[in-house]
């Protein structure tokens, strides 16, 4: 069975979407709702990364149910950083990179989510199905976010 590698596969994801919504959290600290919501969504993926982590070893893999730590003291300086840069146009610019990134990498995940959902049925493992139905949809929620940010911010930063 190849189940193992798509587990392996969404655990990396996870943990990366975890670790670029920290990332732009500090990055974003200026834009409040974007600096808070964007951890909250980080706190879901950590979620994932662990319960991915528990099924993973029915499998036989060792899978760090450990996800990303929280910020580096490098990334608390870049929260100073976003504080003085405030809402000048290039940290704007960057806004609107790194929301679409996150779009794409939720995106992604929700696919690998799909895969590991069909290999779960196909095996008819109970365990793993119950693990995705729980957390498939909270990486469309973050797609869903992602998205609503861009079309929120996208005019006022390209036009003004």
């Amino acid at each position: 069975m190849k189940i193992g590698l798509a587990l392996e596969e969404l655990h990396r994801s996870e943990n990366d979407l975890a670790e670029q919504l920290l990332t732009i959290s500090d990055r974003h600290k200026a834009d409040h709702e974007v600096f808070h919501v964007s951890r909250d969504l980080a706190a879901w993926s950590r979620g994932h990364v662990r319960q991915i982590a528990r099924i993973g070893a029915t499998y036989d893999l060792d899978l760090d149910p450990d996800p990303v730590a929280d910020p580096s003291p490098l990334q608390k300086v870049r929260h100073e950083m976003a504080d003085r840069l405030g809402r000048r146009s290039a940290p704007a610019l960057l806004l609107l990179r790194d929301l679409r990134s996150v779009y794409l990498d939720a995106s992604g995940v929700s696919v690998d989510w799909e895969i590991v959902g069909q290999a779960a049925q196909g095996v008819r493992d109970r365990g793993l199905l119950d693990v995705v139905t729980r957390c498939h949809p909270d990486s469309l929620r973050q797609a869903k976010w992602a998205n609503a940010q861009i079309k929120e911010k996208a005019t006022q930063i390209l036009v003004s």
